[in-house]
């Protein structure tokens, strides 16, 4: 009998000292992006995101926060190339990128537990509607987009508040002229610890 309180005594004390070093959580918000590039308006306009993050728990500095987020960035294309892309995009000038997005985030804590400094790569890939996660995943080295991030992180309670800056390292433009195409902007989000 005392074996037996002694083993579940045990997994109640692991149990907890786990569940202290690692966190799982929901998050939403707002982006507020633009793609860089002379075919695009130099001004910023607003999408959102939605997914969820981990946190795990590297010490008492450090905190590794991978995250999973559907990502929307929208861009307008330039009155004077609205013409030369038409059939690219539609006619449409108002373009709406969305992608599943993957950053890994390192944070560091800068007073107690309640600020944080954030810094990351952030991996994306452009989402066809019309195709399956699978099928997008398989195109994500030809269509993705490879972003590094940083930011603070307030911590209150359960109740995360990130605002942060994303700036694109990689040519998000699929055609072959010399245009150099980027996604930048800032994330304001507020996430909630389960």
């Amino acid at each position: 009998m005392k074996t037996k309180l002694l083993t579940l005594f045990a997994a109640l004390l692991i149990t907890q000292a786990l569940m202290a070093q690692f966190h799982l959580g929901v998050k939403g918000g707002a982006n507020i992006t633009k793609v860089e590039g002379k075919s695009f308006t130099d001004e910023f306009r607003y999408g959102y995101h939605l997914g969820g993050f981990a946190e795990i728990r590297l010490g008492n500095k450090f905190v590794l926060q991978p995250e999973l987020l559907f990502n929307q960035y929208s861009t307008k294309l330039d009155s004077s190339y609205k013409n030369v892309y038409e059939d690219v995009f539609d006619g449409n000038s108002n373009i709406k990128l969305n992608y599943i997005s993957f950053p890994i985030l390192i944070n560091y804590k800068l007073i107690g537990s309640f600020l944080s400094l954030q810094a990351g790569p952030q991996f994306g890939i452009l989402v066809d509607q019309n195709k399956t996660l699978l099928q997008n995943s398989g195109e994500a080295f030809k269509k993705g987009d490879f972003s590094m991030l940083a930011g603070l992180q307030f911590k209150v309670g359960p109740m995360r508040i990130n605002g942060r800056y994303a700036v694109g390292l990689n040519n998000i433009s699929d055609l072959a002229d010399d245009d150099k195409w980027k996604n930048q902007g800032f994330q304001v989000s507020v996430g909630l610890a389960l």
